[in-house]
């Protein structure tokens, strides 16, 4: 777990102004070109490779002068965080449902071209004002809709959730893991002794019963519930909550 004073610095270089080192010359660095070489070795060796060494190592500079910038690795990985995620997709008129099923998108094309974040982005850290745009734009999709602020809130976090859920299962599959091994091998376990799991093996044999679309499924099944939830409210229905 990120200590609490690690967790008010790295809140400080996100939301802060610009950092600007305590002593010594003009400074030759920036946070952006920091995240930028974490970014660097984190896409092409993971999260675990990135140390403050490596990054000023990249930068041509000394650890130490790394330091005058960012404290540790857990801020670093906060900068980085924020560097990667990017700005979410703009304000738009479109109808909710678009809106929703674009932001999903957009969020798991990040996830795909880095995969790292999926390591960090767990547990408890600080969050900057990249990352909460993301969430703002999920809220402010649902507004006007009936649905409370927690279900609007509640609804992010299940889209989030299931973005990185079907991420998660991606790329494992990518590095070849046990789990990712286990998968692949059930289609055939399952044809195999098929007498034994006939849904299964049904399900598995019809039309498309192979096929991996996990990510849109669980996607439009989401935003029909919501829609479900919402056409309740709209026409006033018992047991529906509040308007």
């Amino acid at each position: 777990m990120v200590e609490r004073t690690e967790q008010d610095a790295a809140l400080r270089l996100l939301w802060g102004p610009p950092a600007r080192p305590t002593r010594g010359p003009k400074p030759a660095l920036s946070l952006e070109s920091i995240a930028r070489a974490g970014v660097e070795i984190a896409d092409t060796e993971g999260l675990a490779a990135v140390s403050m060494q490596r990054v000023a190592g990249l930068l041509a500079f000394t650890k130490m002068s790394l330091y005058r910038y960012v404290p540790g690795k857990s801020e670093l990985v906060a900068l980085m965080v924020e560097h990667t995620v990017g700005a979410p997709p703009p304000p738009s008129d479109a109808p909710w449902r678009s809106q929703l099923a674009e932001w999903a998108r957009r969020m798991a094309a990040v996830f795909a071209a880095h995969p790292w974040l999926l390591d960090a982005l767990a547990g408890p850290r600080p969050t900057g004002p990249r990352e909460l745009a993301w969430l703002e734009r999920v809220v402010a999709a649902l507004d006007g809709l009936g649905l409370t602020g927690a279900e609007r809130m509640d609804a992010a976090v299940l889209l989030v959730g299931h973005v990185r859920s079907i991420a998660a299962q991606e790329r494992q599959s990518r590095d070849g893991s046990p789990e990712a091994e286990l998968l692949r091998a059930l289609g055939g376990l399952i044809r195999e002794h098929g007498e034994h799991y006939p849904a299964l093996a049904a399900a598995l044999d019809e039309p498309g019963g192979g096929r991996d679309d996990a990510f849109d499924f669980g996607i439009e099944r989401i935003l029909d519930g919501l829609a479900a939830l919402i056409d309740r409210r709209a026409a006033g229905a018992p047991g529906s909550g509040p308007a």
